[in-house]
């Protein structure tokens, strides 16, 4: 044969077990993301406190017709959900260091959570829905560091998506904090409501009040009923 029209052959093979390959692998990034809750059962969580006050539980949730305030349960559902008002704080078992967060939340009427990034650093979850001034406990707000830009809340009972891009603080070999932590850039249902915000320190009511290289989500569950689905983060 050939020599010219053998490579020209194997070349042809190549091109053709390569193309192969590709189509059969998922696209590239997607296993980047790691799943935080299975949609099925609470492993891999813990709460923060004594067991017997926990109110977390997998189920359906959608808002109580009877009282908008309340969150109705139901089983079959995939939702991560606080059933009671006065529960605890829950947190995953894996901890982290530069990642994004992906996740979607519900909160009834007047109701009130967060989202302790890296245990520590909270993102506040509130009814904040048709509010035209913003504080810094309200719905996006980074709690005590910065109020969020606009108000892209929805309504109670709706979910709701953030997209949290963070930096974990950085700290030398002598365990000497470097660089504070910072969130990157902070979205809700794709709107923009922080840029480049650094954090000095800890959030009241974190997980342990010390900064890490690492550490593990946490939500806030003593300040009232929420849900939570589709969890997933993916380190930098």
């Amino acid at each position: 044969m050939n020599e010219h029209l053998s490579l020209w052959l194997r070349t042809l093979v190549v091109m053709a077990v390569v193309s192969l390959f590709v189509s059969l692998c998922p696209t590239a990034g997607a296993a980047d993301w790691v799943e935080l809750f299975n949609g099925k059962d609470l492993s891999g969580w813990k709460v923060k406190g004594n067991p017997a006050k926990n109110h977390w539980t997998v189920g359906k949730a959608v808002l109580d017709p009877a009282n908008p305030k309340n969150l109705k349960v139901t089983p079959g559902g995939n939702d991560m959900i606080n059933a009671g008002a006065h529960g605890l704080d829950f947190y995953c078992e894996k901890k982290f260091g530069d990642a994004t967060i992906e996740l979607e939340v519900m909160v009834p009427k007047g109701s009130n959570s967060g989202i302790y990034v890296m245990g520590e650093y909270e993102i506040q979850i509130l009814d904040s829905f048709g509010k035209e001034k913003l504080g810094g406990g309200d719905m996006g707000a980074i709690y005590g560091a910065a109020p969020p830009k606009i108000n892209a809340s929805k309504a109670p009972g709706e979910w709701q998506k953030y997209v949290i891009e963070y930096q974990a603080p950085k700290f030398d070999a002598d365990g000497k904090k470097t660089a504070n932590a910072k969130m990157v850039k902070v979205t809700l249902n794709d709107q923009v409501l922080h840029e480049n915000v650094e954090l000095k320190g800890p959030t009241g009511g974190a997980l342990t009040g010390k900064e890490a290289p690492t550490s593990p989500l946490m939500f806030q569950g003593n300040h009232g009923q929420v849900a939570y689905r589709n969890i997933r983060i993916k380190p930098k």
